[in-house]
């Protein structure tokens, strides 16, 4: 997606001139424990390619959080999130017209380091280890389907980067992070002598969250 090309060249940028800034400013990091949810905007990367903004698909994220300061500025995040990823095609050919979507759902651990730029805005990057538990297939259009797919079939764990951004209204906070997938979706395999990977793509997930501190 090009919003998330364009939202990882900003968050670069703006980390660069940040901390500069940290000296001057009332950047204490406090222990918390909260719980936080988000919206979604998915997709599959195919190796060598960039995201197509039309294979959007849109879903969310649930769970829980904990910020462990390690300085007056830094601190760790862990996550435990569940979070749906995927991709919908849309087709419109002689044949037939409609849409299918590809749905994964994981359990997400991100591992965060946190900087505090401001009492109210924080920064955020590290990487995600996630375990798959359940994926289908459904269609719409000329054509209606409902499929489960065997997760046997498809890579178990997938793993990434994370960069985001936060601001912090105590005790509600409301941010946007970017997941790249480092592992492709599907499993390898050989067929009459030819080894291949389908889907050969990784995944690609843009989140919009809000989060409330319980402690």
């Amino acid at each position: 997606m090009k919003l998330q090309a364009n939202f990882l060249c900003a968050l670069t940028l703006f980390l660069s001139a940040s901390f500069g800034m940290l000296h001057a400013q009332d950047t204490n990091v406090t222990t918390e424990f909260g719980v936080k949810g988000g919206f979604n905007m998915s997709n599959l990367v195919n190796s060598g390619d960039d995201p197509d903004d039309n294979n959007i698909l849109y879903g969310f994220n649930a769970g829980v959080y904990a910020t462990l300061p390690i300085s007056d500025f830094v601190a760790i995040q862990p996550e435990i999130l569940f979070t749906t990823k995927g991709a919908e095609l849309e087709y419109n050919n002689a044949f037939a017209t409609g849409d299918a979507k590809f749905r994964l759902n994981y359990i997400e651990v991100p591992l965060l380091v946190r900087v505090n730029v401001t009492k109210n805005f924080n920064i955020h990057a590290g990487g995600y280890a996630s375990y798959l538990v359940s994926s289908k297939v459904t269609g719409s259009g000329d054509f209606d389907f409902n499929q489960d797919i065997d997760t046997d079939d498809l890579a178990k764990f997938d793993a990434g980067v994370s960069a985001g951004l936060g601001v912090d209204f105590n005790p509600i906070s409301i941010g946007l992070r970017y997941n790249y997938g480092l592992t492709t979706v599907g499993k390898e395999r050989t067929v009459a002598g030819t080894t291949y990977t389908f889907p050969d793509a990784k995944n690609s997930n843009l989140t919009l969250y809000l989060s409330y501190k319980l402690n």
